[in-house]
């Protein structure tokens, strides 16, 4: 029996931005297994070697898929790290935090053994451990060391993180869903993985029931050669031109001086859009007491940025960015595609704290962002952007303070030179 689908374009759009959420995760998800990643086991990256857009190359990484059920928990061992920013962040295949474990978070047992455990299990965890308890079953795990001055100290303590199962998790199978580059999203074929990708992981935030009927019934209905013609123009011509519209402001977010601060970051409640638009433009973000992030897409005259401009950002001295962050800040340029950071001789992909800055003589700091070293430009200040290249920019505030937690600060404007 042929069935007309009853939704509108618009409807078809919002459920196709909510299903990209979900298989934004899981692409990346596969392409871990295919690297080799194996349940509850830490992966420690190298820094700078890591696999998914907008990283922060502040840090040393670790990575991992974690599983827990009712009889299992995962034991995470966290080393003593003192005067350096670290954290180990839980999410669920939606791209939410479900925890954090470090001393923010746990001022009383800020390292040692964790015991992450599903909620409502009664397995039984070493007494020396700190029991978390989680709403998922399988989750993806990121640990963050801050470099600092010395890598090597952050190095060694990177290589302390570890995590191992406390019993034995019946560790789920990788939902096969469908694979697509970052710059090439699926059409109508995403629907034929919705089933899968909505039954493998339930969405814990509220108010979803309407989105995820509508998904259903599209993957019911795109088997129907017409439907599934008209589902696809609808994405390709409505739901693309939405996620477009929306990128800039990142959803809801608020923009000032071209910058964009989204509504919220690693938690995300009933707004699914942002949480979809995250996880495309950078995967794995953290909550606002961990990290916050501005986004520039554009200089002050509404120009995407190019690396065939020049640009500068100037914090008068008592807008410092150092204020504003309990342990570090920086910003990062990514290609506007792949969200991968910029080539360029010097192998200079941010600016930050340990850029060997250098202030104006009113104790103002000026940064720079060109192809080639403007003249006035210290070498500490200025970021190679390569000609040709279109990007966006990212800053980032660890542990954010004063007005960038209260939400009130925004970067100063990129002027074109």
């Amino acid at each position: 029996m042929t069935t007309t689908l009853a939704l509108a374009d618009q409807q078809i759009s919002d459920a196709y931005i909510y299903l990209l959420g979900r298989l934004l995760v899981l692409r990346q998800q596969q392409l871990d297994f295919k690297e080799g990643f194996q349940w509850n086991r830490l992966v420690h990256r190298k820094p700078g070697e890591v696999a998914w857009p907008n990283p922060n190359l502040d840090v040393a990484y670790s990575e991992a898929w974690v599983s827990v059920d009712e009889t299992s928990c995962a034991l995470v061992s966290v080393p003593e790290i003192t005067g350096r920013y670290y954290t180990v962040q839980f999410l669920n295949g939606w791209g939410e935090t479900v925890a954090n474990l470090n001393e923010r978070v746990f001022g009383q047992h800020p390292s040692g053994k964790f015991a992450v455990c599903l909620k409502g299990s009664s397995v039984e965890v070493p007494a020396d451990a700190q029991r978390v308890d989680v709403p998922v079953k399988a989750m993806r795990v990121l640990s963050r060391v801050e470099l600092g001055a010395n890598w090597d100290d952050a190095v060694a303590l990177q290589q302390q993180f570890d995590i191992r199962s406390i019993g034995q998790p019946a560790t789920p199978a990788v939902p096969k869903t469908v694979m697509f580059e970052i710059d090439a999203l699926p059409g109508v074929e995403a629907f034929d993985s919705a089933e899968l990708a909505l039954d493998s992981e339930a969405d814990i935030n509220p108010g979803m029931e309407t989105l995820q009927a509508h998904v259903r019934a599209i993957a019911k209905a795109v088997e129907q050669p017409d439907e599934r013609k008209r589902v696809d123009e609808a994405i390709r011509t409505k739901a693309f031109a939405d996620i477009k519209k929306a990128m800039p402001n990142l959803g809801h977010g608020t923009v000032r001086n071209a910058w964009a601060l989204p509504s919220t970051s690693g938690v995300y409640g009933e707004d699914w859009l942002v949480r979809t638009l995250i996880n495309y433009g950078g995967i794995w973000a953290n909550t606002p007491e961990e990290v916050i992030y501005y986004k520039a897409f554009t200089d002050t005259a509404g120009k995407p940025l190019s690396g065939d401009r020049a640009y500068t950002i100037h914090f008068p001295k008592d807008e410092l960015p150092a204020q504003y962050a309990t342990h570090f800040w920086s910003v990062i340029a990514v290609d506007a595609v792949q969200r991968r950071v910029l080539p360029n001789p010097l192998k200079r992909y941010l600016l930050n704290k340990e850029s060997k800055l250098e202030y104006g003589a009113d104790g103002s700091l000026t940064l720079y962002f060109a192809d080639a070293q403007p003249k006035e430009a210290p070498n500490g200040n200025w970021l190679p952007t390569p000609k040709g290249q279109a990007y966006s920019l990212t800053f980032r505030f660890y542990r954010p303070r004063g007005d960038v937690a209260a939400r009130t600060f925004f970067p100063p404007p990129l002027a074109v030179q």
